[in-house]
């Protein structure tokens, strides 16, 4: 399953992100309680069409970059719990309800250029 953000202001604008990674990312910015619980809820499925006004775009994008990205470096990832690792994601679907959060995680390129995007658009659409 894979995410695509469309920017609000201009259709050639969009960032896409499969589910390891938007999960992940969705506790990053969960965890700023920026965003309403309803509106999060709406952005853990593609194709809900949920926008997010501009002003929350880009103080999504400075809170990654001023807050979450010094904590990564380029060596690093985030898990979905918030915790850091410098462990590379080896491919391990892991099953077992007790590990399967070891699946969603995001490295600092990924969210390097996700905070690019916040800051860049004019808001977004999630499908």
């Amino acid at each position: 399953m894979s995410f695509t953000l469309l920017d609000l202001g201009s259709e050639n604008f969009e960032f896409t992100a499969n589910v390891w990674n938007w999960k992940a990312a969705l506790e990053v910015i969960k965890s700023f309680d920026i965003l309403s619980e309803g509106k999060i809820k709406q952005m853990n499925y593609n194709g809900t069409g949920v926008k997010l006004e501009k002003e929350e775009s880009h103080l999504i994008g400075e809170k990654i970059r001023d807050e979450i990205l010094p904590k990564l470096e380029p060596n690093k990832r985030m898990f979905a719990d918030l915790s850091v690792t410098d462990a590379p994601d080896d491919g391990t679907l892991y099953k077992d309800e007790d590990e399967q959060w070891k699946n969603y995680s995001v490295n600092y390129d990924w969210l390097k250029d996700f905070s690019d995007f916040c800051l860049k658009s004019k808001g977004f659409q999630v499908f």
